[in-house]
């Protein structure tokens, strides 16, 4: 598997740089966040912005979240828990939840359901307690 991490360190300085306010986000908000090019088995991004859909589990700060990033790919085990935002199939990993700052955030895509979201808290609370 190629990894362009030149191209993400060159995005991710263009990132650091961008001055501008933090959006309003709340919790349950799915944006594309730059995840980035990562290592290993962590979690990346596509295109070129580095980007997938993740959840903001928890607004920590006005521009800081805990998010989990999502994938369409079928996933099971608890780390996994299954929602349907659009009519589609979503993943969110509860193993690749971060802390990430508002520059991350790309644009807003939707918002979970409150019953999907309270599945992915009862799923995190029992992961993590």
């Amino acid at each position: 598997m190629f990894k362009n991490f030149l191209e993400w360190i060159k995005l991710k300085e263009k990132l650091h740089d961008k001055a501008n306010v933090p959006p309003i986000v709340k919790e349950r908000d799915i944006w594309w966040i730059s995840f980035g090019e990562n290592v290993g088995s962590e979690i990346n991004g596509k295109s070129r912005y580095f980007s997938r859909p993740g959840v903001v589990l928890k607004k920590l700060s006005r521009g800081f979240y805990l998010v989990a990033p999502t994938t369409t790919q079928k996933k099971e085990g608890t780390w996994y828990v299954e929602t349907v935002q659009s009519g589609k199939k979503m993943y969110v990993c509860l193993h690749q939840i971060r802390g990430i700052d508002y520059r991350r955030l790309s644009s807003h895509y939707s918002q979970m359901d409150e019953s999907d979201f309270r599945k992915v808290k009862q799923a995190f609370l029992k992961l993590y307690r």
